[in-house]
């Protein structure tokens, strides 16, 4: 049994009814994420780490470079890491990124 009226003028009324609640609760949320997306933009970005580990892919995960947090040349395969485990990569002969000299930087001569 259904909750709707038979008849078509009834029936009529109930979808202009329902459009017309649509149409408000769809105002709402564009209000809303218009909202939501203002508070964002106000939000300060997070401080990127100091220093990132690039890893490789498949099971071993090997160390490819070491890269200053900052900069722009990483990639998504990489954690952050303290200043010691970059300075340990680097000497342990994992190469510095070409693009930001993090060996500089640590002062790690290779």
């Amino acid at each position: 049994m259904s909750d709707l009226p038979p008849d078509l003028a009834h029936l009529r009324t109930v979808v202009t009814y329902l459009r017309a609640s649509l149409g408000r609760a769809a105002q709402a949320l564009a209000v809303a994420e218009t909202q939501a997306s203002l508070d964002a933009a106000k939000r300060p970005l997070p401080e990127p780490p100091a220093w990132l580990i690039e890893h490789g892919i498949g099971a071993s995960r090997p160390l490819i470079r070491v890269d200053a947090g900052g900069c722009w040349d990483t990639r998504n395969r990489c954690s952050p890491v303290d200043v010691e485990q970059a300075r340990r990569a680097l000497a342990e002969g994992v190469p510095g990124c070409p693009h930001c000299r993090p060996h500089v930087a640590l002062g790690v001569l290779e």
